[in-house]
């Protein structure tokens, strides 16, 4: 007999996403406030993307070991409950930490912290959606959480502007200390983002187990994911750790740039990675963790490899904008690098605008997307916002009046909402659903690595192509949106 999951009510999955408003409280403070606060401590222009990649980088190792735990946990909670509910916590204690850092590297070493609990919180979520719905429901649910990330992030983004302009709180301060308008703003949204979680954890109910194993919707991948992988991992390490050591030899002994020292780590870890897991397989020691994320990494689906290129040119180009809006705008448009200035804080304001914009272009998008999808398909649908958010980045070296710059938020917010929902409606119906935690943990790593690439050598080009002006970084993004929606109708599975 089928056992088909029951089809939720509105408000149930209303409930099951509202926590995804105060995630995006912490992720739109982090994106909108950072690079503000490390220029502030002294950072200069080209450091940042180095102090960002504490971002991508705990993600990656976050988010597969969250998902893994996640898909065999079962307490008083439930399965993926404990993860949002402890995540919380630790982000809430975090966003009051950081902007009072008082100097630069602890505001990294922060960022770090603050990053791997919101990674806790965020992974699960995802996993939740494919827990609790139904296929034909799922985009409704992506989209949903979509909708909450937009309006979340509209008010989080605006926040200094609002505590400045509303509540005449300062949004300067002497030289090396944050604005109290900076401070404040962390501080109610770390509320919030409690709040909003706690919702959540407390209003949605969770399949067992054993509910989960009766149902009969499962994923026509579920028993060819179950094979060890005939990889040979001893050779994948060895030509990794070979480049990796070249790329590192090649970097110190021509004294290149430091970030380039990212980019061979990353290659050596992975090489070591895959030294490890062959070992575990030569021994025959393959239940573990360890050895089930890198085999699954190695044996996933065909269709999840294909979206993999979408989420990499994806990311790089939302990387670019959240790194370098703030520096971009304020050179650009407002003549200022100063961060002691008026000009430069008005300007750092403006961003948070620009951002709260686009989010909330973003919660409309969310609720036009499943007409598209309705219309032209989930492939096509996405390309089409893909374009527009190319258009809308392209528009900031074209555009001089910082004021008309909220147009092209609406298609950087039809983008946005788009990458937070149809990639992963396509990919929880290509894979197995009793993996569904670990597989969007490892699907991560596609947004993680263009984030990594990106904070290696975007300082590097802007530096040498383009005579060190953050704005063309926001170019580069529009490019990277292109190949990604070029790299979405290549997918061959049909959505």
């Amino acid at each position: 007999m089928n056992n088909n999951k029951p089809t939720l009510s509105f408000w149930q999955i209303w409930n099951m996403c509202f926590g995804f408003l105060g995630i995006q409280f912490g992720f739109a403070l982090q994106n909108g406030n950072v690079s503000r606060i490390f220029q502030t401590l002294g950072a200069n222009v080209d450091d940042i993307p180095i102090l960002w990649v504490a971002a991508p980088l705990t993600g990656l190792i976050v988010q597969p070991i969250i998902g893994y735990w996640s898909d065999k946990t079962w307490n008083k909670l439930g399965r993926r409950r404990p993860f949002f509910f402890y995540g919380a916590i630790l982000t809430t204690l975090s966003l009051f930490i950081m902007p009072n850092s008082p100097s630069l590297w602890i505001a990294a070493g922060m960022l770090w912290i603050m990053d791997a609990s919101i990674n806790v919180t965020m992974e699960p979520f995802r996993a939740l959606v494919s827990d609790n719905l139904p296929k034909k429901q799922r985009p409704t649910g992506y989209a949903m959480q979509s909708f909450f990330i937009g309006v979340g992030a509209v008010v989080a983004s605006a926040l200094p502007w609002m505590m400045t302009n509303w509540f005449d709180i300062a949004n300067t301060a002497p030289a090396g200390q944050i604005p109290d308008s900076v401070k404040f703003s962390f501080y109610f949204g770390a509320v919030v983002l409690l709040v909003a979680v706690f919702w959540t954890v407390f209003t949605t109910k969770e399949y067992s187990p054993q509910e989960l194993e009766s149902f009969h919707e499962q994923e026509q991948s579920d028993d060819s994911n179950d094979v060890q992988s005939d990889v040979n991992f001893n050779k994948g390490a060895a030509i990794f750790t070979v480049l990796g050591l070249v790329v590192l030899g090649i970097v110190t002994g021509l004294s290149l740039e430091k970030e380039l020292y990212l980019l061979a780590g990353g290659l050596i870890s992975f090489g070591v990675i895959q030294f490890i897991a062959g070992a575990l397989k030569a021994k025959d020691a393959t239940s573990g963790g360890f050895y089930q994320v890198v085999n699954d990494v190695f044996t996933m689906p065909e269709a999840m490899k294909q979206l993999a290129w979408v989420q990499f040119f994806s990311w790089f180009s939302l990387f670019a904008m959240w790194i370098y809006t703030t520096s971009a705008v304020t050179s650009f448009h407002y003549g200022s690098s100063d961060t002691s200035s008026l000009a430069y804080n008005n300007g750092a304001d403006w961003v948070g605008v620009l951002f709260a914009a686009y989010n909330g272009f973003a919660a409309i998008a969310a609720m036009c997307i499943p007409i598209i999808v309705k219309k032209v398909g989930l492939k096509m649908a996405h390309a089409i916002n893909l374009v527009l958010g190319a258009l809308g980045l392209l528009s900031f070296i074209i555009i001089k009046d910082p004021s008309l710059l909220i147009w092209p938020m609406i298609g950087v917010g039809f983008a946005w909402a788009s990458i937070l929902s149809l990639p992963y409606a396509m990919l929880s119906t290509s894979v197995p659903s009793k993996k569904m935690g670990v597989y969007m943990g490892i699907f991560n790593f596609f947004i993680v690595i263009p984030q990594l690439l990106a904070a290696s050598v975007l300082g590097l080009i802007l530096r040498h192509f383009f005579d060190n002006q953050p704005i063309y970084a926001l170019v580069l993004g529009a490019v990277s949106f292109v190949l990604a929606a070029i790299a979405v109708l290549r997918v061959k599975q049909q959505y």
